[in-house]
């Protein structure tokens, strides 16, 4: 699963260190649980193994961390299932298994891209030894989701793949964050109410022309961003060669070679700066076209644009006066909260900090509209 903080920053404090650790195994242990339920309920009994398997090996990692802290006298209780893996749980039922697969090869990635760093980082003790165990086993759990969602390589070097629900998730909070500002302004300007539908309905037109648009481009630029990130690979081999020959030997360690043949291979391959480039190329980045078209880019996230954005809208097609404005209030204020808990499956917080994070953002939103339109009509 994606570890919750940033491990390339060294600890600042035995405290830090104890606290990224009980993460990971928290991390580890909302993965097994995961993948334990995603069996249960896959059909197809080649993919309901392979999940057996993943969950039977993600709880041996967490077991790793227990044993780390234990050995140095920080006992704790295993810990339960973090609301963030209950919420994609609740996905996989309702949508199925095949849903997640996106976000738990995102997962993957966060996590072997934590322990190689994390692995560079520590002395030659045992957190070194479990964290080249961890990285090595979670790159080829990525490999393995990988070839499920069609999108071979290394994620560790892409971790922006979210699939349609991210598009979903951040265009339907774009336009209700953006729509609900707008409609407070026009509220606190205490226009006509026809004048608060109009422009609320023109607001929703525009902000999903807005994001969906954005979406296109952003899908039709994805063949640039992987063509800039080949000229990084080149310039880090160029200035970085011995962490390139480390991360070569991980990946061929991942594909099943034992620790010295890998090094060694590595080590060959380096000789030749562009067959090291080039391996680097196919086992991180993998070329490959869009996985979906920008078209499908624009249209799903201009149309989540358009749903979030007709949320404050709509009590004005109901209702009228304080009536309509305070269940626009409070509906915004709900969804607010239920775009929250649902970022918290890209963001790795929890559900209720991420709920009440996107709460205050919208009653923050709500607040500055209000000012700023009676400010303006007054001095208007």
């Amino acid at each position: 699963m994606q570890i919750n903080k940033d491990m390339d920053a060294q600890p600042s404090s035995s405290t830090d260190e104890t606290s990224r650790w009980l993460h990971h195994w928290q991390d580890e242990a909302d993965a097994a649980f995961l993948y334990q339920h995603l069996a249960e309920l896959e059909r197809d009994p080649r993919r309901q193994q392979l999940y057996q398997r993943l969950a039977g090996v993600e709880q041996r990692h967490a077991e790793l961390w227990k044993r780390i802290l234990a050995e140095r006298g920080l006992a704790h209780e295993q810990p339960s299932p973090s609301m963030r893996a209950r919420l994609m749980l609740w996905l996989a039922r309702r949508f199925g298994p095949s849903f997640l697969l996106p976000m738990l090869f995102r997962d993957e990635g966060h996590e072997t891209r934590n322990y190689l760093a994390l692995y560079r980082r520590s002395g030659a003790d045992r957190t070194r030894d479990t964290a080249y165990t961890l990285a090595k086993e979670s790159a080829q759990h990525a490999r393995t989701l990988g070839e499920l969602v069609g999108a071979p390589g290394e994620p560790w070097h892409h971790l922006e793949s979210g699939g349609i629900l991210r598009n979903v998730v951040y265009g339907f909070n774009d336009g209700l964050t953006a729509n609900f500002g707008l409609v407070a302004g026009v509220i606190g300007a205490a226009v006509d109410p026809h004048l608060i539908l109009v422009t609320g309905l023109a607001g929703t037109l525009a902000d999903a022309l807005s994001m969906g648009s954005s979406g296109y481009l952003a899908a039709k630029s994805e063949q640039e961003v992987y063509t800039h990130e080949i000229a990084i690979e080149r310039e880090e081999l160029r200035l970085m060669p011995e962490l390139e020959e480390e991360e070569l030997t991980l990946i061929y360690a991942a594909k099943g070679m034992d620790e010295g043949e890998a090094k060694e291979l590595a080590r060959r391959v380096m000789a030749d700066p562009e067959r090291a480039l080039e391996e680097l190329i196919t086992n991180e980045l993998q070329i490959s076209p869009p996985r979906s078209s920008p078209m499908k880019e624009g249209w799903i996230t201009g149309t989540a644009t358009a749903v979030g954005a007709l949320i404050p809208v709509a009590p004005f097609l109901l209702l009228q006066g304080e009536a309509a404005i305070w269940l626009s209030f409070a509906s915004a204020m709900l969804a607010h909260f239920a775009v929250g808990a649902a970022r918290s499956v890209f963001t790795g917080l929890s559900l209720l900090r991420s709920g009440l994070e996107m709460l205050g953002v919208g009653m923050g939103v709500a607040a500055l509209g209000y000012v700023v339109g009676d400010v303006l009509v007054r001095w208007l």
